[in-house]
């Protein structure tokens, strides 16, 4: 049997974590409905065979509760992530392509966001937006921007300097289509796993604001609302409300993570000879 390279392994380490990630999501959607459903004839319930990770105090599969929660974690954090990547190359590129007056400008919305707690200023944001979904949505896409246009802005600074851009303005290309031509391909890499990396960050700052009231209401099975709602038992020795929902939160936002660190291996053109 053939042994896997290091970079076939990379390929399959992320093919096997976009797959969990995928089944989730969808069993998520699929068991919506299921995770809304009350039975008070089965209420408090601990893991067994028919319930694997039990029953809440209205009698509610916590599983499916817990799938339902990931499901919308995940979708709003794919939502968020792309904002905010977007929101990122735009203002990236201009604050190293249109002068210093926009590097200053962009440069200092930049230092002030990053100045400014993370689950502040998305709590903040998402009172302004009406809290529920648009708010969070809108609170974490506008506050997870700023690593990644440092990088992107960094990155265009240094392929201005490359001969063949400095050739094509000589020779009067303009400056969209320098742009389109010569610097996105080149910062596709990075924004790539900048997009993924930012994943995990979106989806632990949407259930913290949601555990702390600001985020989506109470009656959505998200997995802040889950765990938020889990504390006031735990003192009764329902300590299942909030472990599995907890695991199966890390599980998702490590997995994401590990998907980030393989894309940007297998994007770095050292490992094409592993």
């Amino acid at each position: 049997m053939k042994r896997l390279n290091r970079r076939q392994g990379m390929v399959l380490l992320l093919v096997c974590a976009a797959v969990l990630l995928a089944a989730v999501t969808v069993a998520g959607i699929l068991l919506e409905p299921r995770a809304m459903q009350a039975d008070f004839s089965r209420t408090n319930r601990t893991p067994c065979a028919e319930y694997p990770f039990g029953t809440d105090w209205m009698g509610r599969d916590m599983l499916a509760r817990t799938l339902a929660g990931l499901s919308l974690s995940i979708r709003i954090g794919l939502l968020t992530a792309a904002a905010s990547a977007l929101i990122a190359l735009v203002l990236g590129i201009a604050a190293a392509t249109l002068g210093r007056k926009a590097d200053a400008a962009v440069s200092y919305c930049i230092d002030m966001i990053m100045g400014i707690p993370h689950i502040l200023l998305v709590m903040l944001i998402s009172i302004a937006c009406g809290r529920g979904f648009t708010g969070v949505v809108a609170g974490v896409a506008l506050s997870h921007w700023t690593s990644l246009a440092r990088v992107i802005r960094g990155e265009v600074m240094q392929l201005r300097q490359a001969p063949y851009i400095l050739v094509a303005r000589k020779l009067g290309v303009p400056q969209g289509k320098i742009i389109r031509k010569h610097l996105l391909p080149h910062l596709l890499p990075q924004f790539l796993t900048g997009l993924i990396l930012l994943f995990p960050h979106a989806i632990l700052h949407e259930a913290s604001v949601t555990f702390l009231g600001f985020g989506l209401p109470s009656e959505q099975p998200a997995i802040g609302v889950i765990l938020s709602e889990s504390m006031q038992y735990l003192t009764t020795g329902r300590w299942w409300l909030a472990l599995f929902p907890g695991l199966m939160l890390i599980l998702v936002v490590v997995l994401f993570a590990v998907s980030g660190e393989q894309v940007r291996r297998l994007l770095d053109p050292a490992s094409v000879h592993e």
